[in-house]
């Protein structure tokens, strides 16, 4: 009897603190089945947080990164669930389809619409901050990360491993690796090798039936669909096996900024015309934002040109200036460094120590709201001026417009290839990010960049008018809350991000997950919902 005094009786107690009184209340059912299956007193603590949690709102917070969604009225999950097991997750998965709650996966938090912590419904959020583990194989160029880790911890597992070895993703080094991957990933190694999800060989996912599938059982329409069909759709990934990608031990990076006064208009006009025909080792970019004027009290309009090529300063000075003297571009300009410093940098932090890409709050964090275009022909001067004097207006006051250069190994990969369809024949992708720190204010700034992306319609792609599904925009469309959404309303907004790789999305999902158990306001309906 002693021994069941001390063994059940704290099990008993976390389990009713964590679900107070189970049959007063409808959720109480869900706490109960997953304390059960989970079934250790000292585990459960670590793992389930309710709102009567004193950890509860650090645990929200912790990767809210837009923080238009942590405010007192944003919907909260009735709990977070942090699992640490394999067995954790398929427990939540389990307990949330026969208790009727939504689901949500979170990796990193940087889902711009807030997707992957918000509801309108009642929900739980899977918190995948337990499944970090990044395990290098330099010898044979491989690495498996899970889905928890960030880009940042990914980027220094590899660093600490070799020089000489890199991978193609994002340069927000806070991003986690699960959403990232699942929506394609692009970055300043992109017109090198493409997306980061070109480079996913074999996946561990868990379904909604609970079964453990890596690429060989869950055959390769299904992994085709995770390489870029968007998270929360098809399952819960949990880890990724990637191939790594030659590097130099030297790369370097530049920036050279014009404003309105020294013809930045007709230097980015000329660069459309030419970026996405350099060379592959070279990227480049062009940061639009509003800055001091050199006169007193003014305002301007600056275009941040900004690049990474893949060999010394010596190589790319002539070449620039050869292809695209109207930079400007001098040694003063430049900097050598490593390929992981080159992740910092574009990032806008110091190059060392590299350490910060561990620290997951090295970056502010504010409200915003954000949109994508996909450019096939160059803009004429007349457009270019009328996009530029719009961040001259008020509301552009924390306003960014990141213009990435495609071509190289984008223009070689069919669109089919994987979901991400944008490849051959993209110019540029072009990012609009607004800011605001007043709450009250939202709807000016949203207003702002709605009309700044209006104003856009005519520069860029069309039938669809593309759109970038790791950057969400719920303007474009959503699936009902509840009940059925037809392919024909989902399509809206799918053929956006998937043009016609989307009917082929939805096929895949009425085969693995036909009850539409993983689904969000913009994840791949079945083609029935129950």
């Amino acid at each position: 009897m002693k021994f069941l005094q001390f063994s059940v009786l704290p099990f008993l107690i976390v389990i009713l603190s964590l679900i107070g009184a189970t049959l007063a209340h409808p959720y109480g059912d869900f706490l109960h089945c997953l304390s059960l299956r989970i079934s250790n007193s000292s585990t459960i603590s670590k793992v389930i947080y309710t709102q009567n949690n004193p950890s509860y709102s650090s645990v929200l917070n912790a990767s809210i990164q837009n923080t238009r969604f942590s405010t007192p009225t944003t919907p909260k999950p009735y709990a977070i669930i942090t699992p640490r097991k394999t067995s954790h997750v398929q427990s939540t998965i389990y307990c949330s389809k026969n208790h009727g709650f939504q689901f949500r996966i979170r990796s990193g938090g940087h889902d711009v619409e807030g997707v992957s912590y918000v509801s309108q419904v009642p929900f739980v959020i899977l918190d995948l901050v337990n499944f970090r583990a990044v395990k290098v194989d330099a010898k044979n160029e491989v690495v498996w990360v899970q889905s928890g880790a960030t880009t940042g911890e990914l980027y220094y597992g590899i660093a600490s491993k070799t020089q000489t070895l890199g991978f193609p993703a994002g340069i927000c080094h806070t991003i986690g690796i699960g959403g990232h991957l699942s929506g394609g990933g692009f970055g300043i190694l992109g017109r090198k090798y493409g997306l980061a999800a070109d480079h996913i060989i074999d996946a561990k996912l868990i379904d909604a039936y609970g079964r453990i599938l890596n690429r060989k059982f869950m055959g390769e329409d299904l992994f085709w669909a995770i390489r870029g069909g968007g998270g929360n759709t098809f399952g819960v990934v949990l880890a990724w096996k990637i191939k790594l990608v030659p590097v130099p031990p030297v790369v370097t990076v530049f920036t050279v900024n014009k404003n309105l006064e020294q013809n930045a208009t007709k230097i980015f006009h000329r660069w459309q015309y030419i970026a996405h025909k350099l060379p592959n080792d070279l990227f480049t970019a062009v940061w639009i934002m509003k800055v001091n004027s050199s006169q007193v009290g003014k305002k301007t309009v600056q275009a941040g040109f900004r690049g990474m090529f893949l060999g010394g300063v010596d190589e790319l000075i002539p070449l620039i200036q050869h292809e695209f003297p109207e930079l400007g571009l001098a040694k003063e300009n430049c900097t050598q460094m490593s390929w992981v410093q080159s992740i910092l940098y574009f990032g806008g932090l110091p190059i060392q120590p590299v350490e910060i890409l561990l620290n997951r709050n090295a970056l502010p964090r504010s409200s915003l709201k954000a949109k994508t275009d996909f450019v096939k022909e160059p803009m004429p001067e007349t457009g270019i001026e009328g996009f530029m004097n719009m961040f001259l207006e008020e509301e552009a006051d924390f306003a960014i417009t990141m213009i990435e250069a495609f071509g190289g190994k984008m223009d070689e990969i069919q669109e089919n290839e994987l979901p991400y369809p944008h490849r051959a024949g993209i110019l540029f992708e072009s990012t609009y990010i607004v800011q605001w720190t007043n709450e009250e204010d939202a709807g000016t700034y949203i207003n702002w960049i709605r009309r700044l992306y209006s104003y856009m319609a005519s520069y860029v792609s069309k039938s669809p008018r593309e759109a970038y599904h790791n950057y969400k925009d719920l303007d474009l469309g959503t699936n009902n809350v509840n009940g059925y959404t037809s392919y024909e309303q989902a399509s809206v907004w799918g053929l956006k991000y998937f043009k016609n790789n989307f009917k082929r999305l939805v096929q895949i999902k009425t085969m693995i997950d036909p009850m539409n158990f993983f689904r969000n306001e913009q994840s791949v309906p079945p083609l029935w919902s129950p």
